[in-house]
């Protein structure tokens, strides 16, 4: 089964996820990047709220000089505040492999979560190295939001090749980039371990917006719900 993913930006937002069936709930702030962080004080309370109920992701913020030293302390912080998956934007960078070892010793105690960005180039044997470096998961997302979606970006087939090579090594692979309703369908067909939203689930289809109700609804009635154990879906 394919689980959904909400990203909030909010406690109240969260609440809201996770009473309207949220299988993931991803902590990060819109309006700051395609990962943009939340404050470390208002992650620990989503966490205290909702962690145990479903699990919770959160993103460290758009490091786009992918300097080792300042993205392993980056998600040194967000790991004290317990959130159980910590999402790292891997940019299009010569320093992308030297990131994912940097981060080996990391991933003994926190569960990391590799997002590769769509529209931009990437070689899928960045999906080994994040594997042999302990990652928990992988997802492809894209880091400029500008109407396009992943699938105007990559084609089936790509899609494709990257959830056979995650599912391959056991990571938890996940799509995303501004999805909407209509590419659930074809995206289910692949069958990554989630799917993951924010502007879909917003009012207007805004991703600044606050979540609304009836499209998040649309959302989630487009994918099956099962029993979908989303700390083990790459299995």
């Amino acid at each position: 089964m394919t689980a959904m993913l909400a990203s909030v930006r909010t406690l109240d937002e969260a609440l809201f996820a996770l009473e309207a069936g949220a299988d993931f709930i991803d902590l990060k702030e819109p309006s700051q990047g395609a990962l943009g962080a939340l404050d470390h004080a208002a992650v620990r309370v989503c966490v205290h709220a909702i962690g145990g109920h479903r699990p919770v992701s959160a993103t460290i913020g758009d490091i786009v000089s992918m300097d080792p030293q300042e993205m392993t302390a980056a998600v040194g912080r967000m790991a004290a505040t317990g959130v159980e998956y910590i999402k790292i934007g891997f940019f299009a960078h010569p320093k992308a492999f030297d990131c994912a070892m940097a981060l080996k010793a990391l991933t003994r105690e926190t569960r990391l979560v590799a997002v590769i960005f769509a529209d931009e180039p990437y070689d899928l044997a960045l999906v080994d190295a994040l594997a042999d470096a302990g990652f928990a998961g992988a997802m492809l997302d894209t880091a400029h939001k500008t109407g396009k979606t992943l699938r105007d970006w990559r084609n089936g087939n790509e899609l494709e090749e990257f959830v056979a090579r995650g599912r391959s090594r056991r990571l938890l692979t996940g799509l995303a980039g501004s999805l909407c309703r209509e590419d659930v369908f074809h995206l289910l067909a692949i069958g990554p371990g989630y799917l993951g939203f924010r502007g879909a689930l917003c009012r207007n289809g805004d991703r600044g917006q606050f979540l609304d109700p009836e499209a998040f609804a649309l959302i989630r009635a487009a994918i099956p719900r099962g029993t979908v154990n989303a700390r083990h879906v790459a299995a």
